[in-house]
């Protein structure tokens, strides 16, 4: 039914599958609100300066007016006038907003971009991570693969029949390979939507079993049939040529035999290689590729992409422990991700990053930047951008303060008045706010 659609006189059932509230566009206003009130260590540190800095200024203020009258016989005029001009020089406004202003229009900037970003402390802890992890599917390819070869092992069996079953066991499945197994069968009119697939189960980080017609199948890595069945040597040698060509081999067939060979291919993101070469441009120490799929295709695709480092053959708790390994050798890690597996290690990296459109609401759910165009290109713009934040932000709390230790300075020979007082916290304030909008200049 298309928008504008009017039902005249028939009966129309509507299901509601989501609610307004998780809508693409809801969601990205409610993770904006909630980046406005996380805060970074920075604006932390100034709220905690600023607790013990004012009733510092103000004690110095009232000390000011009252010991050189008393003391050295100073006019009560005089010095209550240069206690107040003291009060309203140390007024912390400029130090107070030169955190926030600066996230806030760093944040705006990147939103305009396609780069949410969920709280100003990830906007600073991406400017210092050292390593970036980089899932394979979906992230560094682009996640659209395509069947490039498959194989029934015994000529006797009718390959249709078998396209069939493997294409109702992976319809049940939302993996970017079954799409693609599922794809084929619908370009050659295999009829699979008729079949009655029981006990259909998932097995995390190996494959799929299924009960047809009172067999079970499997359907999976060959290091699954591995552990179910022995796999003939003559399965070996296909499976590796293919394996070697870059291509994802998943094998079909019950516990007894193996049926069919089927290959997938994945192409590279245009951009993985470039994005690569700038994150070491911008001084990341290393970059690795963490992927499920097996050694000899991870190293066929991590090689044309320039990849420092490829782990292979990864299960999700896999993934996450070698997060684990790599934030205590490295400290800061960034992990970019777009499926379910990757969550975990999503979560235990410093920063977590997923890509937004593509991603599984599961990894943007958890992840603390989402790069919503599934622009992998943005990610060296993103870190650009909290660099250049962290830099100003130390700049504004530096003439901040510089600003109003030479006001008061100016105490000393009598020279504060309140006009030079309040030019300079007004116009300390208007140079931290102006110095703060460059970040909405910076440029990808």
């Amino acid at each position: 039914m298309f928008a504008g659609t009017l039902n005249v006189e028939g009966l129309l059932e509507v299901e509601v599958t989501k609610l307004v509230k998780d809508t693409t566009i809801s969601k990205i206003i409610q993770l904006v609100e909630e980046a406005q009130t996380e805060r970074a260590p920075a604006q932390s540190f100034i709220d905690k300066f600023a607790q013990y800095y004012t009733p510092i200024i103000m004690g110095i203020a009232v000390l000011v007016a009252i010991i050189p009258p008393l003391i050295f016989h100073g006019t009560w005029e005089t010095w209550v006038y240069q206690g107040l001009a003291v009060l309203v020089v140390g007024c912390p406004c400029a130090l107070v907003i030169s955190t926030p202003i600066s996230i806030v229009s760093a944040i705006g900037n990147a939103a305009k971009k396609g780069v949410l970003i969920k709280g100003g402390i990830y906007l600073e802890e991406l400017g210092r991570v050292n390593v970036i992890a980089f899932d394979k599917t979906g992230t560094l390819t682009k996640g659209v693969p395509a069947v490039t070869d498959f194989k029934v092992m015994d000529s006797n069996k009718n390959e249709k029949e078998i396209l069939a079953v493997i294409a109702a066991l992976e319809s049940r499945t939302k993996h970017p390979l079954a799409s693609a197994i599922v794809k084929k069968a619908e370009e050659e009119n295999i009829p699979y939507t008729d079949i009655i697939v029981e006990d259909f189960s998932s097995i995390t980080g190996k494959g799929i079993k299924g009960t047809v017609n009172g067999i079970t199948y499997y359907i999976g890595n060959p290091k699954l049939f591995k552990e179910i069945t022995d796999v003939d040597d003559n399965l070996e040698q296909p499976v590796t040529a293919l394996q070697n060509d870059g291509k994802t081999v998943m094998v079909f067939g019950t516990e007894k035999e193996v049926l069919a060979l089927i290959a997938v291919a994945d192409k590279v993101r245009e951009s993985s290689k470039n994005v690569i070469q700038k994150l070491f441009q911008l001084g990341i120490k290393k970059t690795v590729m963490l992927t499920g799929d097996n050694k000899s295709t991870a190293e066929k695709i991590g090689s044309q992409m320039g990849v420092a480092e490829i782990q292979a053959e990864l299960m999700p708790q896999n993934k996450l422990d070698y997060i684990r390994q790599l934030r205590s050798k490295y400290g800061k890690v960034a992990m970019v991700g777009d499926g379910i597996n990757d969550a975990p290690a999503l979560a235990a990296s410093t920063v977590g990053i997923a890509m937004g459109r593509g991603g599984s609401d599961t990894a943007i759910e958890t992840a603390d930047i989402a790069l919503m165009g599934d622009d992998l290109g943005k990610l060296p713009f993103a870190i650009r951008l909290s660099r250049k934040s962290f830099r100003i932000i130390k700049a504004n709390i530096a003439f901040s303060i510089g600003i109003k230790l030479f006001a008061l300075l100016l105490v000393i020979p009598g020279w504060l008045t309140l006009w030079v007082a309040i030019l300079s916290d007004t116009g300390a304030t208007l140079l931290v706010a102006l110095n703060s909008l460059r970040l909405l200049k910076v440029k990808e």
